[in-house]
């Protein structure tokens, strides 16, 4: 009978493969941080890691891969609050309390980035206009799933409608979370003052979206 050591050989790849990503990642954010991220090389940031640059390159092909790297987490996570929304429950309703969720966790992914790397953004020509392109794939992603959740064309008004005004509230919301990090305010005082935003800013699409894609 064969015994199956593939498998555990595998594992120890991959394990091995996302501990090398993660010590070039951490290595090129405290380069970024240090010194500017237009102003780090990919070379430094191989040197720091103890890896070759095409060791780099293979795991983050764009440098600005190696400083915004949960890009794909980013552009689905509108259309996939949408998508496990409840039983009844809106694509607004579902935005609304993922977003409340997010918050009262402070996630990066909803803007709680920290100080230091906000201010990284904020300073980076380059990444300012990748942040700027990630908030519209979000966009475009969370437009299919309004497509197929309403049985819609994917070029349906109403659909191409909806996702500007649901993502255009947490690019809103993103970006005040940014300001107000970059102004020095803790997380705790940031996450209490968004809470309060974000219920005026929803509200405002009630009229408009409070029964849309429902499920």
């Amino acid at each position: 009978m064969a015994t199956q050591t593939p498998a555990p050989a595998a594992g120890l790849r991959e394990t091995k493969k996302h501990e090398t990503r993660q010590l070039i990642s951490d290595h090129a954010t405290r380069l970024f941080i240090a010194q500017g991220f237009e102003e780090t090389t990919i070379a430094e940031i191989a040197a720091a890691a103890r890896v070759a640059k095409k060791t780099v390159t293979n795991y983050f092909p764009r440098k600005e891969d190696l400083a915004l790297d949960h890009q794909e987490e980013f552009a689905a996570s509108l259309g996939r609050a949408v998508t496990a929304r409840r039983p009844g429950e809106s694509a607004l309703a579902a935005l609304r309390r993922a977003f409340a969720d997010a918050v009262a966790t402070q996630d990066p992914v909803a803007g709680f980035s920290g100080q230091e790397f906000a201010r990284m953004i904020a300073d980076s020509p380059t990444l300012t206009v990748c942040l700027r392109g990630l908030h519209d794939q979000r966009e475009h992603h969370l437009a299919q799933v309004l497509a197929d959740v309403t049985a819609a064309p994917s070029d349906d008004i109403t659909v191409q409608t909806a996702a500007a005004l649901l993502g255009s509230v947490h690019r809103v919301l993103f970006h005040r979370i940014q300001t107000l990090t970059l102004a020095g305010h803790p997380n705790d005082q940031i996450a209490h003052t968004i809470a309060a935003e974000a219920a005026q800013a929803f509200d405002l699409l009630e009229p408009a979206l409070a029964d849309y894609a429902s499920a």
